[in-house]
């Protein structure tokens, strides 16, 4: 309610909250205005969502005129490219942490070698890491959530939002090192950090920066970890729905949409292969 508050106040009240009706020509102008702003398609297919909402409520009580709009996107010409490491720069990464195992560079390891969203990561408690059997369950999630009252952002300490969110992460023999070398001086109940409370992901995403800039490695945002583990296991020929499970996809499809993208030199074998197997090789 309270984000659906602050996109009312921020975009459509300026733009919209004195006109007496709203036609598809008002509304297609605001869609490409917000998309040449650097909003993306999605953000602005929200609010669209959210303002046709509103008229239709004002429609249904006869207090404001409503007829379908039908909203026309830009169609994406290129593939958007996703923020990840390049090889060498991973390399560079992991090995620093490898060699610092801090209370503060272990949430780095953990989001490039399980591809763990950072309020996962910060959210993470000890009691979720079973040392013996090798696995992380991730049962929680902090992050900062705007309060439409005090018109400000709050941390929010909760569940993940979906089913597929919760789930369990095999934990590999270099991450366990790093994470055995922490626990071991850790007196916090949480992984990352060492206070009674967990870390808060805007100060640990500047730490993240701050790490980038001082080892020389271009500048990633921290998501780009999750991009960078999930484009590693799909380059290692790990089957596209154990890395969906592992990332807690809703679905395959998300998986795939994002991080199967075949390029020329994949779909030349394919049909190499199809060809063999019809015995028509040339």
């Amino acid at each position: 309610m309270c984000a659906y508050n602050l996109t009312l106040q921020t975009h459509l009240l300026p733009r919209f909250g004195d006109m007496t009706s709203i036609g598809e020509a008002d509304v297609q102008r605001f869609a490409l205005e917000k998309l040449k702003s650097g909003l993306a398609k999605k953000t602005v297919r929200d609010m669209v969502a959210i303002l046709k909402s509103v008229v239709r409520y004002g429609n249904k009580y006869a207090t404001y005129p409503f007829e379908e709009w039908n909203v026309e996107y830009p169609t994406d010409t290129e593939m958007r490219r996703l923020p990840i490491l390049a090889m060498g720069d991973q390399k560079k990464l992991m090995r620093y942490l490898t060699e610092n195992p801090t209370r503060q560079n272990i949430g780095i390891m953990l989001a490039v070698s399980t591809g763990m969203r950072i309020g996962e990561v910060c959210a993470l408690r000890w009691e979720d890491v079973d040392m013996v059997q090798r696995i992380i369950t991730v049962r929680h999630t902090v992050g900062r959530v705007y309060n439409c009252e005090r018109k400000s952002t709050d941390i929010i300490y909760s569940t993940p939002k979906t089913r597929k969110s919760c789930r369990e992460i095999p934990i590999s023999g270099q991450l366990m090192r790093l994470l055995k070398a922490v626990r071991s001086k850790s007196e916090s109940p949480y992984v990352v950090g060492n206070a009674v409370n967990t870390k808060e992901p805007r100060a640990y995403r500047d730490y993240y920066t701050r790490l980038l800039k001082r080892l020389g490695i271009p500048k990633t945002v921290f998501h780009g970890l999750r991009h960078t583990f999930a484009t590693r296991c799909i380059e290692s020929q790990c089957d596209y729905k154990t890395v969906s499970a592992i990332l807690g996809h809703s679905n395959v499809a998300t998986t795939l949409n994002l991080y199967v993208h075949p390029d020329i030199g994949q779909k030349r074998r394919c049909i190499e292969r199809m060809n063999r197997f019809l015995n028509m090789g040339e």
